[in-house]
């Protein structure tokens, strides 16, 4: 049974830091795909950013040029380093994964606060 477990949420103030870690049970080389979404109150889940087994990545409007995807694949991790935090920023932010048959899996969540 595949396990995702993020780690590295906390309250920050505004344009600080913060890194995020999604620790994956086994090897993530079987994930085609491995993203970070968030979900603030009231809000629909929206996708932060992917990064695929190649190494490719992409990110949502609001965050790209602040966020950073990687993966550290001895490990078995995927990070998501976020800068120049933003009190729009604060939101649960998940870590999901998509393996070669596109079944997904979701961590439990980490909540992110950013104070103005």
């Amino acid at each position: 049974q595949v396990q995702l477990v993020e780690s590295g949420g906390g309250l920050v103030q505004a344009g600080g830091s913060l890194r995020l870690s999604c620790a994956a049970s086994g090897s993530i080389f079987r994930f085609s795909v491995m993203s970070w979404y968030r979900q603030a109150p009231g809000k629909q889940r929206e996708l932060v950013a992917v990064i695929t087994s190649g190494g490719s990545t992409n990110y949502g409007d609001s965050v790209k040029g602040r966020f950073t995807i990687s993966r550290d694949n001895a490990k078995n991790t995927v990070y998501l380093q976020m800068n120049t935090l933003k009190p729009e920023d604060t939101a649960v932010y998940y870590c999901n994964a998509v393996d070669m048959n596109r079944s997904p899996y979701w961590g439990q969540g980490t909540q992110v606060t950013v104070s103005s």
